[in-house]
């Protein structure tokens, strides 16, 4: 089977970091988030990958240049313009040339979804569409959904206002759609599966949901980015790649925060609650909290950053405080 991930969007919310290559491509515990996909996908049977790309492309091509991610084949179908998602899953089907089932993800997603379980439900319900469902506390920021004892989906409201979300329980991300889908899908114009193509199915009852509550995680923001890099190292996901190697000062206070390949950390350095990319340098008595640092960034003695999110070889100078900030903005 082959899944299509979606994988063409800017990152903007993830700037800096996302100004050199698109979000898919961060490490998570120095593995890039793309790989974490991969592994999870072939867990599951998936035999390729179809990237549906539009930022930056070469970042993949030049990474995986032997046509394998994490040892699972993948070809590319890249959009010449933005086509939402359900535009960018018609393009690839048709670019992939693809005339049957398919899994279909959003590419900046991490769950250990049971994807097994998602196709049989679908291929038993002999569904046009089935989308993996997920518990959250605050459903409002995303598409909410209603089904009936048989998993027809009743309601699909894309982002209700908060306080009118019919359940908490949301689309996670992870379709499995019939190659019928594209006769839904107008051609060459912005698209969404979301706000289009699954209410309108939802009515017709043609599109069915399941409840696959797992460890899932959306890292569209800084801070998600460094929840789902912590998740890693709290042993929440089902696999844990080996750690890096670092130089940090026996008298340096390190809490719950990833440091990358090579990074060093000077004397009575504090990092709590932040993730530090490759080839840092944390000088003497700084202070980083609730922070990420993209690869060679320099903070020098005594800074002291909070909430903040700085570019791939930026220099913080000593001394220097920062608190919720981007630099380069």
């Amino acid at each position: 089977m082959l899944a299509i991930v979606l994988v063409g969007g800017f990152g903007t919310r993830l700037r800096p970091l996302t100004n050199h290559v698109p979000k898919q491509m961060l490490p998570i515990c120095g593995l890039p988030m793309i790989e974490w996909v991969a592994l999870q996908l072939a867990k599951h049977g998936v035999s390729e990958m179809g990237l549906a790309l539009g930022y930056r492309p070469d970042a993949f091509l030049n990474a995986y240049p032997g046509g394998t991610i994490a040892g699972l084949p993948y070809r590319v179908a890249v959009e010449p313009e933005v086509l939402g998602t359900a535009g960018a899953i018609r393009f690839a089907l048709e670019e992939l040339d693809v005339d049957e089932t398919v899994v279909a993800l959003n590419g900046d997603v991490l769950t250990d979804l049971d994807i097994t379980a998602l196709v049989t439900f679908h291929q038993r319900q002999k569904a046009e569409g089935t989308i993996a469902l997920q518990s959250v506390n605050d459903p409002s920021r995303f598409g909410v959904v209603t089904t009936d004892k048989n998993g027809r989906v009743a309601e699909f409201v894309e982002k209700p206002p908060k306080g009118t979300e019919p359940s908490n329980l949301i689309n996670a991300g992870t379709y499995v759609l019939e190659p019928e889908i594209i006769n839904r899908i107008p051609a060459g114009q912005q698209v969404s599966v979301e706000r289009e193509i699954f209410p309108h199915m939802a009515r017709e009852g043609s599109l069915y949901a399941v409840d696959s509550s797992t460890y899932w995680l959306d890292t569209g923001t800084p801070e998600q980015y460094i929840e789902a890099n912590l998740d890693v190292m709290r042993g929440l996901r089902d696999f844990v790649p080996e750690l890096p190697t670092n130089i940090v000062d026996p008298s340096a206070q390190i809490e719950e925060s990833f440091l990358g390949e090579g990074t060093e950390v000077g004397a009575n350095a504090r990092i709590k609650g932040s993730v530090l990319l490759s080839g840092c340098k944390i000088s003497n008595n700084a202070k980083i909290k609730n922070s990420v640092l993209a690869e060679e960034v320099q903070i020098g003695d005594s800074a002291e950053i909070d909430g903040c999110v700085i570019g791939r070889g930026e220099v913080i100078e000593p001394g220097s405080e920062f608190a919720w900030i981007k630099r380069p903005n």
